[in-house]
C-alpha cells in the first residue's frame, strides 16, 4: 500500500464514498471530511500530501482553506467543482490550486491526476540532484527548491516553481503548452491548456520586473513559451 496520504473534503456523500472508494483501490491512504471547519482543523494538526477539496462546502469553503493552506505549505490542491466557467477556473488556478475537476467527472480521471502530481512530486525530489542555476538576476536552488531574485525570497506554489524549473532548465528551448502539460503536470489529456498560460503570467508578476515586458518567461507566438537567460 502507498504512503501518501490523501484529504478529501466533499460534503455529497455520494461522491465521497465514491472517490474514497477508487483512491483506496488505487493504493492510497484516504481520510474524508464533509465539512470545510473539520477539515481546517484537521490540516493544524497533520498535513496531507495532497487535498482534493470541493469548493463548496460548509461552514469554512474551499477558498479559505487553499488561502489558508496555500500560506503555510505547498501541499499539491485539487479542486472539485460544479462551476465551469473560465474565470471560476482561473480564480482557483491563482489561488494556488494545481489542478481544477468539473462535476460530473469520471472517478478513474481523478485518480489519473492524482497519480500525475506525485509523479510530479517524485521528479521534483529527483531535482534536487541537479546543480543551482544563476543568472544575472535570478536563482534557482532545487536543493532547497527557493528562488531569489536580486537576492530577495520569491514565494512560488509547488507548481510555479517546477514550471520555472523545467524552463530554466532548458534555456531557449520553446516547449509548447501540451508538452508542458505532460512534463510538469504528468498528464495533459484531462487539463485545459491555459492552465499552463495562468501559471506562466502567475511566474512573470513574480519574477519579472515588468511582467508585461518580460525578460526571462518569454512567449514564441504559436509554438509556446522559452526561458531566455
Amino acid at each position: 500500500m502507498n504512503t501518501q496520504k490523501i484529504m478529501l473534503v466533499e460534503d455529497e456523500p455520494s461522491i465521497a464514498e465514491v472517490v474514497s472508494l477508487y483512491l483506496k483501490r488505487a493504493g492510497y491512504q484516504v481520510m474524508a471530511f464533509d465539512d470545510g471547519g473539520t477539515a481546517l482543523e484537521q490540516l493544524k494538526q497533520q498535513l496531507p500530501d495532497l487535498l482534493i477539496l470541493d469548493l463548496m462546502v460548509p461552514n469554512v469553503d474551499g477558498y479559505e482553506i487553499t488561502r489558508w493552506l496555500r500560506d503555510r505549505s505547498d501541499v499539491p490542491i485539487i479542486m472539485l467543482t460544479a462551476r465551469r466557467s473560465e474565470a471560476d477556473r482561473i480564480a482557483g488556478l491563482e489561488m494556488g490550486a494545481d489542478d481544477y475537476v468539473v462535476k460530473p467527472f469520471s472517478p478513474q480521471e481523478l485518480v489519473s491526476r492524482v497519480r500525475a502530481v506525485f509523479r510530479r512530486t517524485h521528479r521534483g525530489e529527483e531535482s534536487q540532484k541537479e546543480q543551482t542555476l544563476d543568472f544575472d538576476d535570478l536563482r534557482i536552488d532545487p536543493q532547497t527548491r527557493l528562488v531569489h531574485l536580486q537576492d530577495k525570497e520569491i514565494s512560488l506554489t509547488s507548481k510555479e516553481y517546477e514550471l520555472l524549473w523545467h524552463l530554466a532548465n532548458h534555456p531557449r528551448q520553446v516547449f509548447s503548452r501540451d508538452q508542458l502539460l505532460e512534463r510538469i503536470w504528468g498528464i495533459s489529456d484531462y487539463i485545459d491548456p491555459g492552465t499552463v498560460t495562468v501559471h506562466i503570467r502567475r511566474l512573470r508578476e513574480k519574477i519579472e520586473p515588468d511582467p508585461s515586458n518580460p525578460r526571462h518567461l518569454l512567449t514564441v507566438w504559436g509554438v509556446g513559451y522559452k526561458f531566455e537567460p
